[in-house]
């Protein structure tokens, strides 16, 4: 924790953050306000309509005989450009209503360009235009304002309720901290000792009623009990050290004497006590600032005063860019710069402590997740190869290495702890471990379907994770093929994991699964399709027992069903196949020792 520079705390003074604490019952002698009001008296009635009988303007309908109640008019002016809001705060049992035009003319209001009117169930201590500055989500808020130079505003608010314990109006938004002096324009206010100020209670507030053929200075002042000179008061200058009404009276020549008043209010300074420093993990888990509030405030209350949080001293400052609350550290190590501010008043705010968030940085792990291991290496070496001495490791296996060598499959996980102090930061990483071992093809199988439909499925000794390819064909996990052209083909089957691979070749034919040599021209005779794919093909026949029947050759004929010209029974009949590989090598062909059937 540290402290950073002192305290900063605004005097409201001449037009420079100033302040009405007057009400006018009706829109033609709205008060013109340039910044924060105190808490004025509170509304007795409406005066005159000022809406002319209607019963509705905006969200304001009409309640007994007329859209107003207890009703207050003020005007402002805007100076400069900017993001404009404001809050009307007040007792929150009671219930306040406001419409905000966008206009100088009363006698043509138009329609309101924000508009309030709840009925307050939920307690609420302000309404208005922006955010309530409390920091709660409140839905009697309306959107912020998008103002700009020259533009004049009248703003109607209104008391529903039994209770009417008066209000004060605070104004906020991005414009007052880019243009803190000029944001409202205050030469709309006419009065020699300047529109009253709310000031924060450590300060002296100077009024100053100068005027040229002035021969005598009173100055009074109303604390509640009416107005009493102030004794020794006789120049044109007092400085104020208590809440009031002030008065002067300026004795000129010839009793051309001028009277004129204001208020004086002050406001609650804040101090932001120390903060004690927070450390965290830098693995994306928050750290509640709420909690750090009741530090920063000590006795306060967080009733009166409001908590934020800050990246810079400038910001912090301005109030600008409060952090969230459930504030994410992203660094090892992040100041954090306090603001404590004042509700009544937020230019009474205490921007001197910061503390440090310390950021602990997570374990990085970085090795393989899956490791894949051949068969004829029974053993592997798995986890962080490099480690950080200041780190604890600990594997699910009960093993306090970096690394560790295992010789069974299964998965395998590593904590990695960084700990400073009570806290501890851990990383987790798993590794899976599979032993594989190369696929071998043990069998092929061409089934045949009918002479133009086959099926081609290809085992292996033991399952894998493997992959199956016939020729240059798209690799697939399924060992089954589908009506394959005829002809010489190669089958590879590999390990996805790099454990090996296994071909073997294969020759698909298309034949008739049975014939019929009886004479009447239809499937007389047996013949094989795809032969001219092939270099010298034969095809030899044989019956159950072996005995050689008759040879097909490439162009040949096909079998009708004889043997030396005698008839043979019906019966199945079965052959091979032998050809010329592509290396030039007579072979026969693996996996095809098929059989047919002859119907007579």
């Amino acid at each position: 924790m540290a402290k950073y520079g002192i305290s900063f705390l605004f005097i409201c003074f001449f037009g420079i953050f100033t302040c009405f604490a007057q009400v006018a019952a009706d829109c033609a002698n709205a008060v013109p306000i340039c910044y924060n009001t105190p808490v004025n008296g509170g509304t007795n009635g409406y005066g005159i309509d000022d809406f002319n009988g209607a019963t509705i303007s905006g969200c304001i309908t009409q309640g007994s005989g007329t859209i107003e109640t207890n009703s207050a008019w003020y005007k402002f002016k805007v100076g400069e450009i900017g993001q404009l809001g404001f809050n009307i705060g007040f007792d929150s049992s009671e219930d306040w209503d406001f419409a905000l035009y966008r206009t100088s003319d009363c006698t043509s209001l138009g329609e309101p360009i924000r508009c309030n009117y709840f009925d307050n169930s939920d307690d609420s201590r302000f309404i208005g235009v922006g955010e309530d500055p409390t920091g709660i989500a409140n839905i009697q808020y309306d959107d912020w304002l998008d103002v700009g130079p020259g533009e004049e505003y009248l703003l109607m608010i209104n008391n529903f309720s039994n209770n009417n314990s008066g209000f004060s109006i605070q104004f906020s938004g991005n414009i007052f901290v880019e243009f803190p002096n000029t944001a409202l324009d205050c030469n709309i206010i006419d009065n020699l000792l300047g529109p009253p100020v709310i000031a924060c209670d450590n300060e002296t507030v100077v009024l100053d009623a100068t005027t040229v053929d002035a021969e005598d200075y009173e100055w009074y002042l109303d604390a509640g009990t009416g107005y009493q000179l102030i004794p020794g008061e006789t120049n044109a200058q007092l400085s104020t050290a208590v809440s009031g009404m002030y008065r002067v009276l300026v004795v000129r020549p010839l009793e051309n004497n001028l009277i004129s008043e204001t208020q004086v209010a002050y406001a609650p300074s804040p101090e932001t006590f120390p903060l004690e420093d927070e450390t965290a993990c830098l693995d994306g888990t928050a750290i509640d600032f709420n909690a750090k509030d009741a530090e920063a405030l000590g006795a306060q209350s967080s009733l009166d005063f409001r908590v934020s949080y800050h990246e810079s001293f400038e910001d912090a400052f301005d109030g600008a860019n409060a952090l969230s609350k459930e504030f994410i550290p992203t660094e090892v190590a992040q100041t954090i710069y306090v603001r404590t501010t004042s509700i009544e008043n937020s230019m009474c705010f205490d921007a001197s402590e910061t503390f440090v968030v310390n950021g602990i940085e997570l374990p990085v792990l970085d090795f393989e997740t899956e490791v894949f291991i051949c068969g004829n290496e029974p053993i592997v070496t798995i986890g962080q190869r490099i480690p950080d001495n200041d780190f604890m490791y600990e594997w699910s296996s009960g093993h306090t290495s970096s690394l560790i060598t295992v010789s069974e499959p299964g998965v395998y996980t590593l904590s990695v702890t960084n700990k400073e102090g009570l806290i501890q930061c851990i990383t987790v990483r798993s590794v899976t471990v599979v032993f594989s071992s190369p696929p071998v093809i043990s069998d092929i199988t061409v089934e045949y379907e009918d002479d133009a439909s086959n099926v081609v499925n290809v085992s292996l000794e033991e399952n894998g994770d493997f992959e199956f390819q016939v020729d240059n064909g798209i690799p697939q996990y399924s060992g089954v093929f589908n009506n394959l052209f005829p002809g010489e083909h190669t089958v590879t089957v590999r390990d996805v994991n790099g454990c090996g691979s296994d071909t073997r070749d294969f020759v698909v034919v298309g034949f008739p699964k049975f014939f019929t040599p009886n004479g009447d021209n239809v499937n007389d005779t047996w013949e094989v399709d795809g032969l001219s794919v092939l270099d010298n093909p034969v095809i030899t026949i044989f019956d159950r027992y072996g005995k050689l029947l008759y040879r097909i050759v490439e162009n040949s004929p096909g079998w009708d069903g004889t043997f030396n010209g005698t008839l043979l029974p019906e019966s199945d009949y079965w052959f091979k196949l032998t050809y010329t590989n592509s290396l030039g090598e007579d072979t026969s062909a693996s996996f095809i020792n098929n059989h047919f059937t002859l119907k007579r």
